[in-house]
């Protein structure tokens, strides 16, 4: 029988390698942050999220089905300076809190699938963070802590308390607003939403990776306004075992970009019609299957040549025989300078969706400039069309 943990309490691990897992109703993602003595990272390279999945003996995994992405520790392999792994749930909605639903549990196992202790992170209410567990050295051996901290300052408060270089990052909430790290400080109290990922800029030095909501403006380095962008959207389906060995789902996904003048539908751009009316925006054709690496398909858009009508444009990639996003790994999207073939920003979603299609970005005009937003929320529909009645929500965020 596994033991259960409550809030503070700490207990031994006898194995090496183990996986923490969590189990919540709303969508959410699961992050390793590795510290130092003075709970700071060495580098950005000791924070472990889906867009940067592996970091010294730390790598998310794909959970089970329908489930977030687990963390699998090696402690062996833990850097001799690292004293704690902290392992942090977010909510994908950073205005949602974890008192909207029931309590999320944390979860470690070896990795044999045995569990060791479980944790019900009992008493949250506004915060949409929170340190479930954490790893942590005590006289030469590993132990674990339940933590339920609740971080009411937003997400890019806590990464950059914990020396996580986040650019542009918003001044953090005050101390006396924000809960901390440790499990011997009380509860923040009740704060507001948190706000929305900070918007970044491009460089063609250092490929962007996207978080959900973040957003950039379509200018390169020196302020140059970007004028042709290809979106390369991919994914690989999800091989499963069975008696007989693996074998790999046969999914047809679409891509498809939607353009919108204000509210209203301008045009529909996937591979049943391949060029807009106004031919900014050309489609590369129909993948049926998600096989080979790269983009499986490429929309490319000629923002010179956009009718000046046309206020903004979602991507979205739909399964058209009706398969969910569960039996889907390492769907992306990415932003490329057409012209150079640079590759600017990139959004991956980790881990399943309930959902036969995800609205991944947006391109939109703002005080005559364009940006891109990364979006990456689900919906059920297998085709662009039949998407559009649900496209209403993504337009103003």
């Amino acid at each position: 029988m596994p033991q259960e943990l409550t809030k503070g309490q700490n207990a031994a691990l006898a194995v090496n390698d183990v996986v923490v897992s969590i189990a919540l109703a709303a969508a959410a993602d699961l992050s390793a942050l590795l510290v130092t003595a003075d709970g700071k990272v060495r580098s950005d390279e000791d924070f472990v999220f889906f867009n940067q999945p592996t970091g010294p003996g730390v790598r998310l995994q794909p959970g089970a089905p329908g489930r977030t992405a687990e963390l699998a520790v090696s402690l062996s392999a833990i850097p001799a300076d690292v004293e704690q792994v902290r392992a942090v749930i977010t909510l994908d909605d950073a205005t949602s809190s974890f008192g909207r639903s029931a309590p999320p549990s944390a979860c470690l196992s070896d990795t044999a699938g045995n569990v060791l202790y479980e944790y019900r992170i009992d008493g949250l209410d506004t915060e949409s963070i929170v340190i479930a567990l954490e790893l942590y050295r005590r006289q030469g051996s590993w132990k674990v802590r339940a933590v339920g901290q609740g971080y009411a300052g937003g997400f890019a408060a806590l990464v950059t308390d914990h020396g996580v270089s986040v650019d542009d990052a918003p001044t953090p909430a005050p101390e006396s607003t924000r809960a901390a790290a440790a499990p011997a400080v009380p509860p923040a109290p009740p704060a507001p939403a948190p706000p929305q990922a900070p918007e970044i800029s491009l460089t063609k030095k250092k490929r962007v990776n996207l978080s959900k909501g973040q957003k950039v403006t379509l200018r390169k380095d020196g302020g140059v306004a970007l004028t042709q962008i290809r979106m390369g959207l991919g994914w690989d389906p999800v091989s499963s075992r069975g008696r007989f060995g693996s074998r790999t789902a046969n999914i047809d996904l679409d891509a498809s970009a939607v353009m919108f003048a204000g509210t209203k539908v301008a045009d529909v751009v996937y591979f049943g019609q391949l060029k807009s009316d106004d031919a900014s925006v050309v489609h590369s054709g129909d993948n049926l299957t998600g096989d080979g690496d790269g983009d499986d398909e490429v929309i490319t858009v000629d923002l010179t040549r956009v009718a000046p009508r046309v206020t903004s444009m979602l991507f979205l990639v739909t399964s058209f025989r009706g398969q969910t996003f569960e039996q889907v790994a390492n769907a992306f999207c990415r932003l490329v300078d057409a012209p150079q073939g640079t590759e600017l920003a990139r959004f991956t979603l980790q881990g399943g969706m309930p959902f036969t299609a995800a609205v991944m970005a947006k391109v939109y005009r703002q005080d005559g400039v364009w940006k891109l937003q990364a979006i990456g929320d689900g919906l059920n529909a297998k085709t662009a069309q039949k998407a559009v009645p649900h496209l209403d929500r993504f337009l103003d965020t």
